[in-house]
């Protein structure tokens, strides 16, 4: 099968979304992908469990995409491996009366992960430079100061909260929280060939709204603002990578890998050792289980 380096995927200078394939081939078959696939997140699982017996990190999985891109699914068959006491998933949809009570911010820092374990956000923080951005009347529920209609939501407002973007993820990544944020880039045919397979699935049906459709015609919008969040948000200590998503199978190969390649590099983790004490009289506590 084909290697992939990760760096190929990251997003280290501006980009262009329209020139960036939404395929990407493994030169192999989706029987040999899947194998693969279950080999690294078998790795990353065990990575995961030195992780939480460390305790100083923590990991901070950020996905985004436009709807049918494959966030659910990559999320059920990559962390497949884990202790399920080391990782937990946020899925975050439209905001509740109490979270519009607090800045936007809010509810993604109490949802943060703590050391020692995964936190995997399906739709993120960026939500609010995303959805909100192509439909800015939803920042009136919202409640600023200042902001009496949707002609007070100017550049310098989403300037400003691009900013305190950039802040929040650099407070948590220089408190030990490590960043990775993966953009499924799908392209809009085969959107629109999931849309169609949840029309024609009855156990699928359940997945498609109405309000697909809606958003489906803003899809140029959405990629401006995607590109946009992406360059203006893209740092060392917060990375995105910009994942093909057209085959869920590779998508899920590429997303497991980068995490396992880039987390590997963090020779610090390690489990701890036992206190010299404890570790003189393990054959004594042995002994003590034996004789019982």
């Amino acid at each position: 099968m084909k290697k992939i380096n990760h760096e190929d995927f990251k997003v280290s200078h501006p980009v262009k979304l329209s020139n960036i394939p939404t395929t990407f081939d493994l030169k192999e078959d989706e029987k040999k992908i899947e194998k693969e696939l279950e080999e690294v997140r078998e790795k990353l699982g065990k990575l995961q469990d030195t992780l939480y017996a460390h305790g100083k990190y923590a990991v901070l999985v950020c996905l985004q995409g436009m709807d049918t891109s494959g966030k659910d699914s990559l999320i059920r068959e990559v962390f497949k491996d884990f202790n399920t006491r080391g990782i937990i998933v946020h899925s975050f949809k439209v905001p509740t009366a109490l979270e519009l009570g607090h800045d936007y911010l809010w509810r993604h820092y109490i949802a943060l992960p703590q050391r020692g374990k995964f936190g995997v956000f399906n739709r993120t923080h960026y939500e609010n430079v995303l959805v909100t951005r192509v439909h800015p009347e939803y920042i009136m529920g919202e409640n600023i100061p200042h902001i009496n209609s949707v002609e007070d939501i100017t550049d310098a407002f989403w300037d400003k909260r691009f900013e305190q973007i950039r802040n929040f993820e650099k407070h948590i990544a220089e408190n030990g929280t490590l960043i990775y944020k993966f953009y499924l880039h799908l392209s809009k045919g085969e959107q629109k060939n999931r849309l169609l397979r949840r029309l024609e699935k009855k156990e699928k049906n359940w997945k498609f709204s109405s309000g697909d459709l809606k958003e489906r015609k803003l899809w140029d919008t959405y990629q401006a603002c995607y590109q946009e969040a992406i360059n203006r948000t893209s740092l060392s200590h917060a990375p995105w990578y910009v994942i093909p998503a057209d085959d869920k199978p590779v998508a899920r190969y590429i997303v497991a890998k980068t995490l396992y390649d880039t987390l590997k590099e963090y020779d610090d983790i390690q489990e701890p050792e036992l206190d010299d004490k404890t570790k003189a009289n393990l054959g004594l506590y042995k002994k003590q289980l034996e004789n019982e």
